[in-house]
C-alpha cells in the first residue's frame, strides 16, 4: 500500500489548510482523507478481497462525510471551492 510521507502531508496541509502545522483545519483533514480514500481504493482494486481495508474505506469516507457537512453548514463558499478543488461531486 502507498502510504503518506511527513513531506506529502506537509504539503496537503499547506494547500489546504494554510500552513503545515495548520494540522487541524477541516480543508486541510478532508483533503489528507481523500488523498488516504484514492490511495486505499486503488489497492482494493487489485486486492478484492481485503475486506478489513475496505472496512477502514468505509470509515475514511463515513468521517470525511461528516468533516464536508459540517463545513457546508458553517462556510459554504469555502466547502464550495474545497470540493471544487479536490474534484468530489461531479
Amino acid at each position: 500500500m502507498h502510504y503518506l510521507t511527513i513531506e506529502k502531508k506537509a504539503k496537503i496541509f499547506t494547500d489546504f489548510g494554510g500552513k503545515a502545522t495548520n494540522t487541524g483545519s477541516i480543508e486541510g483533514q478532508v483533503a489528507l482523507l481523500t488523498e488516504r480514500i484514492n490511495s486505499i481504493s486503488e489497492h482494493l482494486k487489485i486486492n478484492r478481497k481485503d475486506f478489513s481495508s475496505q472496512r477502514g474505506l468505509m470509515k475514511m469516507v463515513g468521517q470525511r462525510k461528516r468533516l464536508l457537512t459540517y463545513l457546508s453548514k458553517h462556510n459554504l463558499t469555502g466547502y464550495r471551492a474545497l470540493i471544487e478543488k479536490l474534484g468530489l461531486r461531479k
